[in-house]
């Protein structure tokens, strides 16, 4: 069976203490029950969770969707999104399994990276490890008005904004994360069809701002 890997790159520094950390584990617990009702999702995504502060941690390797257990975040400290793009880079190669000549392998991963702020390690040594690799649609999010979305745009061409990281806010935006990866896992199941572009994908709600 072919999986449809998701990785969930999420900003867990200090900035993100109180509310939007909230904001966040609720966020992905709708996601979660969201896709845990769709056929088509269960049958073919996975899901992982890397968290990145001062240091990078991937909490959840890549798991089936019934087998999801929520793990404890917490919000501390700066935010190494060079480190973060280096290891997720590093943890596609090991988990996503390649199409050889015999087996086809798994579809190119979906990620979706979230951060409220601008880094402070060397993003850029982390961003040449990442673009060594393929990936199937790379979605970054600039939660509040603290974030910097022209860093964003040179890790991927499709960054969207969050007026704030309040709980409506970033539970809107995990809403349409969850209709985003059922609509892919549907179009794998039913066409054996990628999802390639941000017009595939369903409308953003209204919190969920298209920078363009």
């Amino acid at each position: 069976m072919r999986r449809l890997p998701v990785y969930l790159v999420l900003d867990t520094s200090g900035s993100m203490h109180g509310e939007p950390i909230e904001a966040l584990k609720n966020g992905v617990q709708v996601l979660i029950s969201t896709l845990r009702q769709d056929p088509y999702a269960l049958e073919t995504a996975y899901l992982s969770i890397i968290t990145f502060d001062s240091s990078v941690k991937q909490v959840v390797p890549l798991t089936e969707l019934s087998m999801f257990q929520m793990p404890d975040l917490k919000a501390n400290g700066t935010t190494a999104l060079g480190e973060a793009l280096s290891v997720l880079a590093k943890t596609v190669d090991s988990e996503v399994q390649k199409t050889t000549v015999k087996d086809k392998g798994d579809w190119k991963p979906l990620i979706f990276l979230m951060t409220d702020g601008a880094p402070t390690d060397d993003w850029q040594k982390g961003l040449d490890e990442f673009k060594k690799h393929k990936y199937g649609m790379v979605i970054a999010c600039a939660a509040g008005q603290n974030a910097n979305t022209s860093i964003l745009k040179q890790i991927t061409e499709t960054v969207v904004q969050l007026d704030n990281a309040d709980s409506g806010t970033i539970k809107a935006f995990f809403k349409w994360v969850s209709a985003s990866i059922s609509l892919g896992s549907q179009k794998i199941e039913s066409g054996g069809q990628e999802i390639s572009g941000l017009s595939e994908l369903p409308p953003p709600p209204p919190e969920v701002n298209i920078v363009l």
